[in-house]
């Protein structure tokens, strides 16, 4: 049986750009996840271009973005990538070797919880 399309879902992002296109506000929405036009703060996006085998990718955070919050942000998106690598490849030990990093940048950049 071969693969069709029977559904489309749609993801949007709104940037609020100021007079220098610096984003200043970002709303999401996604059709099916009833999420409306839900505030962000930053947003990292990559995208397999199967034609170049290449990625192509947006890194985009608003000017209120504090280092606090980036380096959470970074922490929590590195530790879903190594989630996401186990769950598409099954290579487990790799994944651990990345959260075992994601411990040790979390501890260089002081966004461990508090015990």
């Amino acid at each position: 049986m071969e693969d069709k399309i029977v559904k489309s879902s749609e993801i949007r992002v709104k940037v609020g750009l100021n007079v220098n296109n610096l984003p200043i506000g970002m709303k999401w929405t996604a059709t099916d996840g009833d999420i409306v036009d839900a505030p962000a703060k930053a947003m990292m996006l990559s995208m397999w271009d199967q034609e170049k085998n290449n990625t192509m990718k947006i890194d985009l955070w608003t000017k209120d973005m504090s280092i606090e919050e980036m380096k959470q942000f970074f922490h929590q998106t590195l530790l879903t990538m190594a989630d996401s690598f186990e769950k598409a490849t099954g290579e487990h030990d790799v994944s651990e070797d990345l959260r075992d990093y994601c411990y040790h940048f979390a501890d260089k950049m002081n966004v461990l919880p508090e015990k």
